[in-house]
């Protein structure tokens, strides 16, 4: 799946602007805890998350994942943004819940893995 294609599946907004949205995307991760991301999830290429703070960007780059979505509408400071960017993860924000939008990305074929089953 693209990034593009989970814009469209989550009616979401983009907010890097000059994001490659052609980036695929073989997995994802649902959490507002990045201890739990960075402890169990593998090979994860978008967090989708509730949290709205620098550390959701710093989590992303050191688990090299490409895109990060923010849940129910949140909508990240410029700060953020601009770690994102310099660091080529692109963001999003739907506003859609955590659950919701996980469902519609695996109903869509996204899945996602752990370090442990």
């Amino acid at each position: 799946m693209k990034i593009r294609e989970i814009l469209d599946a989550l009616d979401a907004r983009l907010l890097t602007p000059d994001a490659d949205l052609e980036v695929d995307v073989h997995a994802a991760c649902g959490s507002d805890m990045m201890s739990d991301v960075l402890a169990y999830v593998k090979d994860q290429g978008v967090l989708l998350t509730g949290l709205n703070n620098p550390q959701v960007v710093r989590t992303a780059d050191m688990m090299d994942m490409v895109c990060i979505v923010f849940v129910r509408g949140k909508v990240p400071g410029e700060g953020i943004l601009e770690l994102a960017a310099a660091r080529d993860i692109a963001v999003l924000t739907t506003e859609k819940t955590m659950f919701s939008a996980c469902g519609l990305l695996y109903e869509k074929g996204l899945r996602g893995g752990t370090s442990h089953v």
